[in-house]
Parts: structure tokens; C-alpha cells; sequence
């Protein structure tokens, strides 16, 4: 999350990467019970990546990890968006820069009293993000004049279901907008004809106690499960929305497509770790998978014109957080425009950006085809 305006105060708290720990009240906790905590860049001059768990069991094996317990999180790396070099983040450089350590398994969207002593594990992730929020407003973003809410993967997600809520928190005059990368799951069949992350999905909210905290506007139309995948959230968001995300994200190919169970006999295992070991039936399927993704794209795409996309066809998963696919020499580009120039444009108003790629293989700007694990999670730990 990229804040601008924010004052210096928190940056003498811990210099100019500080790692914040809030200090609220003992009901706002991360998966273990440890207080949630954010790092801080300091902005200068005129200025989540992380998952689910959707069960106890998988709750439990993140507990103690940096994706369930601030004491676990240490130092970040600041690139990409977060980049503090304008000549590789030109519009966003100078900006004050917060990074919400993401503990807490459910975008930000549990919401459970009652602890289990067996387990000890604490469901509370709506909680973390007020608690956020109103930190940040009390050290000054009340007075922000440019926010971006971003994030990648259940970051991405993140930032499409808290959108809203995030841009009632600032003044009416500000300019307010939201990013999504590699965060835009589709409610899609496996090559089995198994609904395979719907049922998923299912689990998290059941778990987390989620309900209540996804956005009114689909909770009131269908089941909050269906609520976690943004095709049927974002049309009816009133902020604007950037969605960055590959036509073949190599999370969804191997985990929504080819997840594991549907590939007992590892028919897809090559392919699924690289996109160029892939035989023709398999692109053949990628292809169809690509087609339906734009399909739901489309309701986003078509419910307000202040929307913008970059939807290029790399075998790739989050774009914004690493230099090298933000904007570097041999970064991803649609129209000769790299990531970080469309999202700059379209966030000052510069420029609209509207792009979706030619099939595979046409895209020669591609960072890689080959799968990167986020964060160290293995498959079916939907990110």
C-alpha cells in the first residue's frame, strides 16, 4: 500500500524502512496472537503477498511463520512499486510507503471471537486492517492528497474487497484509487470439471468467519464464498480500479486449472512449472482457461470507464513488487508501455490504459515462463 502525504513522525519512530509495531488492544492479533505490525518508508521531496489457510490444519502450519505471526516477519525489501528510485518507479518514488505485514490467512476479512485453546489460533483479520487504518489516519494520512491501495496476490484481492472502505477513510477531495496484482481468481473448473477453488474459497470465509466483512454488494446477490472472487465484486466497486494480472497467471494455471488432485498421474507436471514444456492439448487448454478469464474480466472491464488493465500473456504471478517487472531495461510491456507507466499514468489521470495481450507465445517483453513460489507456498495454498 503506497500512501502519499503522510507525514515524517512514524519515519523518526524507526528510520526510513521502519518496522511499526501497533500497539492497540489484545482483540486485534495475527493467526498466533502476536499484535499485527506494518513497515514504513518515509516519503521525501514534493511526496501480501502471502495466501489463505482455509482450515485449522493449514492455519496451524502457518502459525508460526511470518504469514501467521508478526514476531516471524523481520525486514522487507521496498522495490518494485514500493521502489524509492524514481528512475525506476517515476511516479511513485517519493511517496510514503506502508507495507501491511499480512498474518492473518483471510485478506483481511475474519472476524471470530471465540479462540480455540487446542489450537490457540486467533481469526481476527477485518480487526488488523481498522487497526491499520486507524494508526496510519492518526499519524496523518487523515490529510493525504494521493493514496493507492495495492497489493499482490490475496494482496491483490485484498485491495479489490476493502476498496471501498478504504477510500471513505480519506478526504472527498483526494485522489483515491485501488490496484489489484495477480489478485483478480476466477471461479473457473479444473481440467477434471471440478470446482475445485470455489470449494475453497467456501472453506476460507466458513473458517474465518468472513461473511460479514465482504462487501454488501455481492453478499446481498449470492453465498459469501462466491464473495472471494473479484468477478463478481469489483463491477460493483465505486473506486477506481487498476487490474494487473497475466491472461495465464501461473498461481491459477496450477492451482485453479491443474490443481494437484486432478493431476494424480502428474500428466501436467512439467507444464505446470514451465510454460514451454507444455505440449499442444495442454496450450490448447491454457488457451480455454485464457478465454474464460477475459470473459469474467469483462463485467469489470465494462462497469465503469475510470477502470484501467494491463493483462499481458506471461506465464507470471504479482508484477508490481519486483523491479525486474515493474520497470527495468527488460520488463513486460503492452503497447511499448511497462507496468509502472501504465499504473502512473492512470493514477494521475494522464493517460487511460486499457491493454490485454495476444495469445501465448506472441509476447516476446515476457520476464519468464517458468513458476516462482510465492512466499515459499506450496500448491494448493492459494495465494
Amino acid at each position: 500500500m503506497a500512501l502519499d502525504e503522510l507525514p515524517q513522525a512514524i519515519a523518526a519512530r524507526g528510520g526510513s524502512s521502519a518496522f511499526v509495531m501497533i500497539s492497540l488492544f489484545i482483540l486485534i492479533l495475527c493467526l498466533d496472537g502476536s499484535p499485527p505490525a506494518y513497515h514504513f518508508s518515509g516519503g521525501f521531496g514534493s511526496g501480501e503477498r502471502g495466501g489463505w489457510c482455509h482450515n485449522v490444519t493449514n492455519c496451524l502450519s502457518r502459525m508460526k511463520g511470518k504469514l501467521g505471526s508478526s514476531r516471524a516477519m523481520g525486514a522487507v525489501r521496498f522495490s518494485g512499486i514500493l521502489n524509492d528510485h524514481g528512475e525506476l518507479n517515476p511516479y511513485f518514488y517519493n511517496w510514503n510507503k506502508v507495507k501491511v505485514g499480512y498474518c492473518d490467512g483471510s485478506s483481511f476479512t475474519g472476524d471470530v471471537d471465540r479462540v480455540d485453546p487446542a489450537t490457540n489460533l486467533h481469526y481476527r483479520g477485518a480487526r488488523i486492517f481498522d487497526a491499520v487504518m486507524e494508526d496510519l489516519l492518526a499519524k496523518g494520512m487523515k490529510n493525504a492528497t494521493n493514496a493507492l491501495l495495492s497489493g499482490c496476490s490475496a494482496g491483490g484481492l485484498t485491495s479489490v474487497l476493502h476498496c471501498d472502505r478504504f477510500r471513505a477513510l480519506l478526504p472527498a477531495d483526494a485522489r483515491v484509487k485501488c490496484l489489484t496484482d495477480g489478485g483478480y481468481f476466477v471461479n473457473a473448473k479444473d481440467i477434471s470439471g471440478i470446482e475445485y477453488v470455489r470449494a475453497y474459497f467456501n472453506s476460507i470465509v466458513e473458517t474465518h468467519g468472513s461473511a460479514k466483512n465482504l462487501p454488501p454488494s455481492c453478499t446481498l446477490r449470492m453465498s459469501p464464498g462466491m464473495c472471494f472472487f473479484p468477478q463478481y465484486v469489483a463491477p460493483r466497486i465505486r473506486t477506481p480500479l487498476f487490474i494487473l494480472n497475466a491472461a495465464y497467471d501461473s498461481w491459477q494455471i496450477r492451482n485453479i486449472l491443474v490443481p494437484l488432485p486432478s493431476d494424480r498421474e502428474g500428466t501436467w507436471k512439467d507444464c505446470r512449472a514451465d510454460i514451454t514444456k507444455c505440449n499442444t492439448k495442454q496450450i490448447e487448454g491454457m488457451q480455454v482457461f485464457r478465454q474464460e478469464f477475459l470473459k469474467d474480466l469483462g463485467r469489470t472491464i465494462a462497469s465503469d470507464p475510470s477502470n484501467g488493465f494491463f493483462i499481458n500473456s506471461c506465464f507470471a504471478h504479482c508484477q508490481t513488487e519486483l523491479t525486474a517487472t515493474w520497470k527495468f531495461s527488460n520488463s513486460p510491456v503492452l503497447g511499448n508501455t511497462t507496468v509502472a507507466e501504465a499504473v502512473g499514468l492512470w493514477f494521475y489521470d494522464l493517460r487511460d490504459f486499457k491493454e490485454i495481450d495476444c495469445p501465448y507465445p506472441c509476447d516476446s517483453s515476457c520476464y519468464n515462463n517458468k513458476y516462482e513460489s510465492q512466499d515459499g507456498l506450496e500448491d494448493n495454498e492459494i495465494p
